[in-house]
């Protein structure tokens, strides 16, 4: 990164840290530190509740899926669009009637107080797992670039977006999203327009897609009733619904953005908003990751995109033979661009397919020297793949906007969870269940919560991996108890008739199921949202017929 790289991503980060915490600094009350005085207007709600799932690790992790396996993770969002509108008719109403400071109020009200207490935990397990998770993401973006220790830059990132979403509360979280997203979308478009620059002129718009779809990038469709594919058509319109219903209508972190609207109309164009804007945007860091893979059979790419791990490798014994494969990978893909040179005119399509295979096993030669450098090295470079072609192939300037792109959707991300955390922790959990005398008011103990949220977000960052893929390991860990949580809000909006004992014991037995499930890896982890949802409600209403007789 040179000068002008710093100066842009200071100055980014900079202004709207301290543009949040001068227009929030002073919250009155709970209702301002966690509603933000219900002011919210419409475009607020909906950036904010945009601003909020899309994290660091969506610009950081979805362009290398896309790269690796095409267009096929779009699946994932289409049950979104309808998700929000049930939301927006049957929770949204309610929500806003009981005048609700977090989601699972209602069902204490609803049901009991235990009820509520084993949402609110399942809630915290998941989202307090996820959170540090999206401070690991933008740390590795870090210590990639400046060439830190991953540790000490997980522990500033997260210590910088826990003081100012402790400061401001959520109407810091709100105010900054604005920004953030404002700066997101114009890289992502500038990082369209140097894609494309790196192309050679003579390929058309057609003749770059005709290249993705030879590579199979382009298969964004598939229909197989295959249970263990986790995209298919049919995985991301049950599945998909089922975790989208659940994350927006029942996720503290994403309910909070909306209740804090200015009245019920606020918040239901907010989320229409939304649900207009988010799978279109999707597909576009999608096609970018895509994009990136075109640009890579015209120009040279390492041989594994963690240059950790490549510089690791090259200072150990295995030097040579890892030395010997980079050439071999270098002639593979020289090849190419040969054969490159004559696709426009539909020559040599299997040949280039070939030759895509056999770079592919040299990848994984690759993979496994570095594994025998080090067990510890992260030989999975999907996660790394964006951020490599920023700091390579953008001029300076671009390079340290691209990055503020990334840290600003982490911060938005990690700010609402926190708050959220903060939130569901001390008014589900502390103030509801332990009636402690305390010299300190709702807010500073609210305050005190967020820190420590905080604080437990970092230290999960620290011992987090990269495990396959970072946005699929959050939907992964969100998977396995959105579905529970769903069914609880299911049969309390529209089984009136089921008693708190039954959905209880129904849930409690349905999170071990799923928990087995997973661990034994029946289906794609998709469809846990919809089998959760629904072994909740039927056992309840089971529990409830053998109550009677």
């Amino acid at each position: 990164m040179g000068v002008l790289d710093w100066i842009v991503l200071i100055f980014s980060i900079g202004f709207i840290v301290l543009y949040g915490i001068w227009r929030n600094i002073k919250n009155k009350d709970l209702q301002e530190y966690f509603k933000g005085s219900n002011k919210s207007r419409w475009w607020t709600i909906g950036i904010s509740v945009m601003a909020t799932q899309a994290s660091a690790i969506t610009f950081l992790s979805t362009p290398g899926q896309a790269y690796s396996d095409g267009m096929g993770f779009i699946q994932f969002y289409f049950g979104l669009p309808f998700a929000i509108i049930i939301i927006s008719i049957f929770f949204l109403p309610i929500y806003h009637k009981l005048k609700l400071y977090t989601a699972y109020e209602f069902l204490e009200k609803r049901f009991n107080k235990k009820t509520r207490n084993l949402a609110s935990l399942l809630f915290l397990i998941q989202r307090g797992l996820a959170a540090g998770i999206t401070i690991y993401a933008p740390a590795i973006i870090m210590s990639l670039i400046l060439k830190w220790p991953l540790h000490l830059l997980i522990i500033i990132i997260g210590s910088l977006v826990t003081f100012y979403t402790l400061i401001g509360g959520t109407k810091a979280v709100n105010v900054t999203q604005k920004q953030q997203m404002f700066v997101i979308f114009i890289g992502l478009f500038i990082t369209i327009y140097y894609i494309f620059k790196g192309i050679p002129k003579e390929f058309s718009l057609n003749e770059v897609l005709e290249i993705a779809g030879a590579n199979g990038k382009l298969d964004i469709l598939n229909f197989d009733f295959d249970f263990k594919s986790r995209y298919t058509f049919w995985s991301g319109i049950t599945g998909g619904l089922f975790l989208a219903l659940s994350y927006f209508g029942t996720d503290q972190s994403q309910v909070q953005r909306y209740i804090s609207g200015k009245n019920l109309r606020e918040s239901q164009k907010g989320l229409f908003f939304n649900a207009i804007l988010k799978v279109p945007m999707q597909f576009l860091i999608l096609f970018i990751g895509v994009s990136v893979f075109v640009f890579y059979q015209f120009n040279l790419s390492p041989i594994n995109f963690n240059t950790a791990a490549l510089e690791k490798v090259r200072n150990s014994k295995f030097n040579t033979e890892f030395e010997i494969l980079e050439q071999k990978h270098k002639e593979i893909q020289e090849e190419k661009f040969f054969l490159m040179k004559t696709f426009s005119k539909s020559k040599g399509i299997e040949e280039i397919k070939k030759l895509q295979e056999s770079e592919s096993l040299i990848r994984n030669d690759a993979k496994s020297l570095i594994s025998k450098v080090s067990p510890s090295l992260e030989v999975n470079d999907k996660d790394y793949v964006f951020i490599n072609f920023i700091v390579n192939n953008l001029p300076s300037g671009i390079i340290g906007l691209l990055i503020s792109v990334i840290l600003c959707a982490a911060m938005s991300s990690t700010a609402s969870e926190l708050n959220a955390l903060a939130a569901c922790s001390y008014l589900d959990i502390y103030r509801n269940n332990f009636k402690v005398k305390s010299n300190y008011s709702d807010l500073q103990m609210s305050k005190f919560m967020t820190l420590i949220w905080g604080l437990i977000a970092i230290i999960f960052a620290l011992t987090a991996t990269l495990a396959e893929n970072l946005i699929q390991l959050v939907n992964i860990i969100g998977s396995i108890f959105y579905g529970t949580i769903l069914g609880i809000f299911l049969v309390g909006f529209f089984f009136k008739k089921i008693q708190a004992k039954n959905i209880f014991n129904s849930a409690l037995s349905t999170q071990i199921i799923i928990f087995i499930i997973f661990y034994l890896d029946v289906v794609g982890y998709l469809w846990l949202n919809f089998i959760g949802s629904f072994l909740t409600v039927l056992l309840a209403y089971i529990l409830q017929k053998v109550a009677k007789e």
